[in-house]
């Protein structure tokens, strides 16, 4: 599986991005899905992830949405009300039979990732 995201940029707080992850490959809707993020200076965290439910991070529940189309083998993060902590690289995975897992190792494959910039 190869997994291409994209969508990121710069935007002030308040506002919104939408990123999407292509995957190549076969069988993406037996894949869960995962959107992690690294800030400057931090480790890597989860953001969310989707098998046919949906789990998300504390910090980022209500804001922020994922969701996938699986005809188009695409996972999407809707961000809302983007906050300038919210600034880092996003990175998309994926992985089998780790259902809504909020680890890093559970994920087999990673996109390149994009860059959000949140203003303030």
């Amino acid at each position: 599986v190869q997994l291409q995201a994209s969508g990121g940029g710069l935007v002030q707080a308040g506002g919104s991005l939408r990123l999407s992850c292509a995957a190549s490959g076969r069988a993406f809707s037996t894949y869960t899905m995962g959107w992690f993020r690294q800030a400057p200076g931090k480790e890597r965290e989860f953001v969310a992830a989707i098998t046919w439910d949906n789990y998300y991070a504390a910090s980022v529940k209500g804001r922020f949405t994922i969701s996938r189309d699986n005809a188009k083998n695409t996972v999407y993060l809707q961000m809302n009300s983007l906050k300038p902590e919210d600034t880092a690289v996003y990175y998309c995975a994926a992985g089998r039979g780790v259902h809504g897992s909020r680890w890093l190792s559970d994920y087999a494959y990673w996109g390149q990732g994009t860059l959000v910039t949140v203003s303030s």
